[in-house]
């Protein structure tokens, strides 16, 4: 698996099928209330079946060059419940989902699926941004009895927050493509000019002041 490769082209697929948008003159607003040039939605390449499967076959070879113990696939809710599907089922391994919480009625679930007690899981989202969500998901694991051996996304930011965030919990994350990957990727094929480099440069230093 050339890892530098596999990060240019995810990140030319995310562009191809506007899944990642970029407009440093006109920010978008984030639901935590940072101004960034860059909105992301990985769900879109879903409905392209060619980039669907290599995306779906690249996080399979991750899981199993970086996470080779693992026992089974879990989605986190709701963005990486499709991409883990996907993924559990070319490496025939058990799928479960993670909502981010209990459900307030039925069973009062918050994992879908029959997790066993020290079964060794992956869980698999679509993008990290500050891993938040992504921790309580794999907390709810754990907390059923089962050992989360590491995470698989398809893009990560790479803030400093995410990987303190990650470090603490002892969670060893890997993606397939990243911001840096995303940002040469737009200015080789066109998307952006180089003019708009510094100011996506600038906003991924200091994201939660940006544009303030």
């Amino acid at each position: 698996m050339d890892t530098k490769q596999t990060a240019h082209q995810v990140a030319s697929f995310l562009l191809e099928t506007e899944a990642v948008k970029l407009s440093p003159a006109k920010p978008f607003k984030w639901s935590s209330g940072w101004n960034s040039p860059i909105y992301c939605d990985n769900r879109v390449t879903l409905s392209f079946p060619y980039i669907r499967s290599y995306i779906k076959n690249e996080l399979a070879e991750l899981i199993k060059a970086n996470f080779p113990d693992a026992e089974a696939i879990a989605g986190v809710a709701t963005a990486g419940i499709a991409q883990g599907a996907l993924v559990a089922d070319l490496l025939e391994m058990p799928f479960l989902y993670v909502r981010p919480q209990p459900k307030s009625h039925g069973m009062g679930n918050q994992i879908e699926g029959r997790l066993l007690e020290g079964q060794k899981v992956v869980l698999v989202e679509d993008l990290i941004s500050t891993g938040g969500s992504s921790l309580k998901a794999a907390a709810a694991v754990q907390a059923a009895g089962g050992e989360v051996v590491g995470m698989a996304a398809i893009f990560t930011y790479g803030f400093s927050v995410a990987d303190e965030n990650f470090r603490q919990a002892g969670i060893t994350l890997r993606c397939l493509s990243d911001y840096q990957a995303l940002t040469e990727a737009a200015l080789s094929n066109g998307y952006i000019p180089e003019s708009a480099m510094a100011t996506l440069a600038e906003w991924r230093k200091a994201p939660e002041t940006w544009g303030v």
